[in-house]
Order: C-alpha cells, then sequence, then structure tokens
C-alpha cells in the first residue's frame, strides 16, 4: 500500500499522500534471536529528491544530527526512519544536505502539528482515533444545490478577540459561536485558512503548514472537537484554503531541497503578485501534495466544503487573463474536484473567482473546471458601487443592477459580501453607502434584503450584521458594544429575521439556478429606480419589492405575474429594524393589468429605501380542506381484540388486583 501512494503520489493522482509521508505513530517489529521485539514510535517520511545525508532532529536525541539518519528507500527521493519510544507534542526537522552543498534544517512538509510563531519546528501528533459524534449530520449532508445556505465567514482570531493576551481555542470559540449562530440563523460558518501560517497580517493566506493544524487556536483534536460541536448543533463548516502560493520562510517550502521543488523554476512566475512564492501547480507531486492536504482535512476533521482562494491566479498565468490560460493549474483543478467528489460525493468545491472564464461550476464530462460554486465577485462590485450612488445619479447606473442576472444561469453563483470588502482603507459595508447616517441604515437594510432575495448562495463576513463603522481589524474584536445601541441592534434583527425567511421559503433556495422559477416585473424604471421580481416555487410565490431612492409612495403599482391576494411577509422600512415604519397592514388584491406589460398589478405602500417581501396566499385544494378536516383514528380497543368486554383503565385494574389474589 506504501508504495503504491508513493507511486500515485509522484504522478499527481493521489488524495491521500498524509497516509504516507510525515510523521506517523506506529509499531515496529524487529528481531533479537528467535524473539519478535515490538516497539513503539514514529515512522517519519520525507520526499526530497535532491538531498542527501538526511537525518532528523529532535527534543528527543538532543538535535543531534548522528542519531537518527534517514535511509533512502526510493530513487524517486523518498527517505524513512523509524524512532522509538516517541509521545505527542516533541518537537522536530529534517536536517540534511541540499543541491547547493548547504546542510538546512527544514520543518515536515506533512507534519500535523507546528510550534506556535515565533518558534519554527514541526511537533509530533497522533491523529488518529478521536471520538466523533456527528453521524447524524454527515450522513444527511449533500451539496445544498436545494437547500438554503446562509454562510457566516469567521476569523476565529478576531470574532471574540484574545482574552488574557492570548487566543482563545477552537473549542472555547465553539461556546460562543453556536448560541450566536442559533440566534442569528445561519446555516453554515466558512472559517478563515487555519493551515499554520507565521504572519498575523496574512489573515492564513500564506501558509507555511499545509497539514498543520493553526497551533495559535490549539492542537488537532482541538479543531476536530469545533466541527463536530457544530454539527451536533446543526451548522456546516467550510474551509477556506489557499492552493496558490506559501509563505517565502526558508524553514518551510521555499527552495525546500536546494532546488525549486514546490514553486516555479521559472522566476517570471516564482513570486506572485502578494510577495509569496507560486507553487507550480503543473509538478504532479505538487498536485498530489496539496489535493492530499484537502483531502486530509476532509477526511480527518470533517469539513462539509473547500473554498478555494485566488482561482483567478489558477487559471491564468499571475491571474492575467492577457497573459493565457495556465493549463497545467487548470489541469489540477479538474483533477481536485473529481477525485474529491469521488471520494466524497456530499463535499462543496467553491471558487473564489474574479474571472469571466467559462465553465467554473460545469461538471468535469462537459469540460468544465467541475466546481459547485462560484463566488459572484462582478454581482458584489455592480451591487457595492451602485448603492454607493447618489439617487440623483441612479438612473444612469440602473443596469448595475439588472445585470447580473443576465449572465446569472451560466454557473452556479453564490453572493458574497467578505472580509476583502471591509478591509485595505475599502470602508465597511454601512460606510459603502450613500448618504448621511440614517440614509446608510436605511440603505444597508435594503442591501441586505436585495443579497437574500437574488437567486443564488448567501455569505456575510463577521461583523456586516453589526453594521460597523470601523473596519476589520485581525488584531482585535468585532465591536460587540454596538448591539447595546437600537440602530445596530436592529441591523443585526433584520438579518435574523431574513435568515428564518430564506430557510422557510421554498422560492428562496429550491432549483435557484432555474430560470423558470425567476421573472423581473418591474426592471425598467430608471428614471424612479424601483426594481421588483417574482420568484416561485409551488406554494412559495414571493415579489420581492426595492426602492433605491428617499422617495416616499403613498400609492404605488408593482406588477406581478400571477392574480390572487398578496402579504406583506417583510418590510425593511418596520421600526423593529430601525426604519420609518411605512408598512402595508393589510392584504392587498390584485387588479388586472400592470407597468411593463405584466398581467396584474398590486397597489402598496413604498417608503424611501424600502425593501420588502410580499407573498401571494395559495389557495389549498378541496382534498387537502377535506384531509385537514378528517377526525384522527381512535386507537381505542374494540370488543373483538379484548375478548367481547370493552374494558376502562378502572376495569382493568380491578381485573389485574383479582388476578394477583
Amino acid at each position: 500500500m506504501a508504495f503504491g501512494i508513493l507511486y500515485d503520489f509522484l504522478m499527481g493522482q493521489t488524495i491521500e499522500a498524509y497516509k504516507y509521508f510525515g510523521a506517523h505513530f506506529g509499531v515496529r517489529e524487529r528481531r533479537e534471536g528467535r524473539k519478535v521485539i515490538k516497539e513503539e514510535g514514529v515512522y517519519f517520511r520525507l520526499y526530497a529528491p535532491m538531498a542527501e545525508d538526511v537525518s532528523v532532529i529532535g527534543e528527543w536525541n538532543n538535535w543531534d544530527v548522528r542519531v537518527n539518519k534517514m535511509e533512502k528507500i526510493d530513487e524517486c527521493g523518498a527517505f524513512e526512519c523509524f524512532v522509538p519510544g516517541l509521545t505527542d507534542y516533541q518537537s522536530y526537522k529534517f536536517h540534511f544536505k541540499n543541491a547547493r552543498g548547504e546542510y538546512v534544517d527544514k520543518a515536515d512538509p506533512f507534519a500535523f502539528y507546528s510550534e506556535y510563531r515565533p518558534q519554527t519546528c514541526s511537533r509530533l501528533f497522533n491523529i488518529e482515533n478521536f471520538a466523533w459524534h456527528d453521524e447524524k449530520h454527515m450522513k444527511s449532508r449533500d451539496r445544498n444545490f436545494d437547500k438554503p445556505m446562509a454562510i457566516y465567514e469567521v476569523h476565529l482570531g478576531s470574532w471574540k478577540g484574545k482574552v488574557d493576551g492570548r487566543y482563545l481555542s477552537y473549542e472555547e470559540i465553539a461556546d460562543y459561536l453556536i448560541p450566536y449562530l442559533d440566534e442569528t440563523g445561519y446555516t453554515h460558518v466558512e472559517i478563515m485558512p487555519i493551515t499554520q501560517y507565521p504572519f498575523d497580517g496574512s489573515w492564513g493566506y500564506q501558509a507555511t503548514g499545509f497539514y498543520s493544524v493553526d497551533s495559535r487556536y490549539g492542537n488537532p483534536f482541538q479543531l476536530m472537537s469545533f466541527v463536530d460541536r457544530m454539527h451536533q448543533a446543526g451548522y456546516g463548516v467550510i474551509l477556506d484554503f489557499a492552493p496558490v502560493h506559501f509563505a517565502t520562510d526558508y524553514f518551510a517550502l521555499r527552495e525546500f531541497d536546494g532546488t525549486c521543488l514546490y514553486e516555479y523554476s521559472d522566476p517570471r512566475h516564482t513570486i506572485s503578485p502578494w510577495g509569496s512564492a507560486q507553487f507550480d501547480l503543473g509538478k504532479d507531486p505538487v498536485r498530489s501534495f496539496l489535493m492530499s492536504a484537502m483531502g486530509y482535512f476532509l477526511d480527518y476533521f470533517h469539513f462539509d466544503g473547500i473554498r478555494i482562494d485566488a482561482v483567478s491566479n489558477i487559471v491564468y498565468w499571475d491571474g492575467n487573463k492577457n497573459n493565457g490560460e495556465n493549463t497545467g493549474s487548470t489541469e489540477f483543478i479538474r483533477r481536485l474536484n473529481g477525485k474529491i467528489h469521488y471520494k466524497h460525493p456530499d463535499v462543496m468545491m467553491i471558487a473564489e473567482d474574479s474571472t469571466d472564464f467559462q465553465g467554473v461550476t460545469k461538471p468535469l464530462e462537459y469540460g468544465g473546471l467541475g466546481f459547485d460554486y462560484k463566488w459572484d465577485l462582478g454581482w458584489m462590485n455592480d451591487t457595492l458601487k451602485y448603492y454607493s450612488k447618489d439617487p440623483v445619479y441612479k438612473k444612469w447606473e440602473h443596469n448595475k443592477l439588472t445585470f447580473s442576472m443576465a449572465y446569472f444561469y451560466s454557473e452556479n453563483f453564490l453572493l458574497p459580501l467578505s472580509h476583502d470588502e471591509v478591509v485595505h482603507g475599502k470602508g465597511t459595508i454601512i460606510n459603502k453607502m450613500w448618504g448621511d447616517y440614517d440614509t446608510k441604515f436605511a440603505l444597508v437594510r435594503n442591501l441586505y434584503t436585495y443579497q437574500y432575495g437574488h437567486p443564488g448562495k448567501k455569505l456575510s463576513f463577521m461583523g456586516n450584521e453589526l453594521a460597523s463603522f470601523d473596519e476589520w481589524n485581525e488584531q482585535r474584536s468585532l465591536p460587540w458594544n454596538l448591539l447595546s445601541y437600537p440602530k445596530h441592534d436592529s441591523v443585526k434583527r433584520l438579518v435574523r429575521d431574513l435568515n428564518l425567511i430564506y430557510r422557510a421559503e421554498k422560492a428562496m433556495h429550491f432549483e435557484e439556478y432555474n430560470p423558470a422559477h425567476f421573472q423581473w416585473t418591474l426592471v425598467d424604471n430608471a428614471d424612479q429606480s424601483v426594481f421588483a421580481f417574482q420568484r416561485t416555487v409551488g406554494d412559495s410565490d414571493l415579489v420581492f419589492v426595492f426602492n433605491m431612492t428617499g422617495n416616499w409612495y403613498e400609492y404605488y403599482d408593482i406588477p406581478v405575474m400571477h392574480e390572487g391576494t398578496y402579504e406583506e411577509l417583510f418590510n425593511s422600512d418596520k421600526d423593529v429594524y430601525g426604519g420609518w415604519n411605512q408598512y402595508n397592514g393589510l392584504p392587498m388584491e390584485t387588479a388586472p393589468g400592470g407597468p411593463e406589460n405584466r398581467p396584474y398589478h398590486v397597489t402598496i405602500k413604498l417608503g424611501g429605501y424600502c425593501a420588502l417581501i410580499l407573498k401571494r396566499k395559495v389557495e389549498k385544494k378541496e382534498e387537502e380542506k377535506v384531509e385537514e378536516k378528517k377526525p384522527a383514528k381512535k386507537t381505542t380497543k374494540t370488543k373483538k381484540d379484548t375478548g367481547g368486554v370493552k374494558k376502562t383503565p378502572t376495569k382493568r385494574k380491578a381485573t389485574a388486583k383479582k388476578k394477583a389474589q
């Protein structure tokens, strides 16, 4: 089996290289005369083709390079040794002579755990035999194509911040996060990268250990416990993973064996646009290394999905379309998605992609890249630009809100308002809104309603629900004190109610990539900047209306596609959300004809900067009404099954007492 994995690793065909390389606790048998002696210890295996005179050094041998020499077991460059009597948490590195004749100490690329920065050693950890309790979740999960998926993106270190100068552990974060998700109604959590990384400001996107759980928050079992508890509470967990580049620190992957083993040897591509080293995804061992890292987190940590960062830098050379497609990298992506979906058909693969590259979510058999979802960064950019405009000029920007539906059905899109939109001087979501203090709040309520009303899965970065005016900073906690102010607390309540409606209404999540369920009803009214569309699935028939200016209308005709009675399900202008309470209290009947040649219309009150959701009352069929009126079946026994006597409870007790006597 071991040599089978090694061969597949070299051919770029395995997602299980972690079962062979790295440091694994095990038992070795050796003979002393006729005796067979079993020793418990650790097998160390390293891939370094150009290395010579390789040793494993650590606490147990006082970092002496002469004690634990590694044997070259294959001409491909695989080395191995067994060291008895080792325990969890002992630090170690590999020491060898590289291709330039230099002796170097390198961290284990396949280490499951690492020292906390600024220390750089790998650490032993036995990852086997964690006791899981999420069987129900694992049996029922799928890729959520026809289910609601509202993702809460979290940076673990700054969600609650440090306590007494230390980061909360994975388990401690779960203590707070699960009740908060219960309160706000999200369905999934996406955690920003938690593979070991040295610089806090990289947020985990420039890692040094791609199998090593970030020691800032605890050990691998503590992360497993975090996911296990999230699953038991009913929440999916998505891992953000960065396979494009890695940190340039020389103790890790950079020029690992004296050659560009992991990065491009072509100096034009060695360094990425972020100043990090760029993985050469055309090399088969590099493909196996990264695919196996993701396979490891799916196998051992039960993550429900992987979000692949910076796909634009995978599909095009250096992320620039003018440089052409990087076919070696796109082949890596196809291989990754194919192998992950074959082994884990219930796991989601999500692309963070800003390009117009075709077929990102198209199946492999049709020539696509095989992702399940793609971030719609075009929607995000156009939408935020539109909401930042003075209402006077919005009629000239009208297409920014309508264009997304012109291409929406070309991919399985996910609508993100992510961490990238609230840092580096870009301003927070509410800061991007046009207008004074009250207007910004009105528009942010409108925006969140638009995000939930628009087809596509949802993602929002932590703190967006607080309507903070301060940009996110990874060094400090979210400003939870804002919830003591009614305006901010009301936005959080609005997000909760939108999540509850989203989960309850089939029209908002079932077959949302089918154009049959969506219809613009008011799309050309640029002069007033009022939009409306209708989404229908079965009995769930919803109309979404958005007033993008401060103009208030006592009577406004909204065209609808179906005749009947409509009730206001949600209104962002209600006082419980911090609005001016311009809402529609009574049901509204349709009348024939409507603007833009629609068959019907309803007349509503429409507040300034208001977003509302109307629901059509669907009459139940006569047979359904009859079924509801039928009395429940009685379970009282008849004379036949009681021996001809209908016994009451009292008589049964008396009979039993007589028999006992």
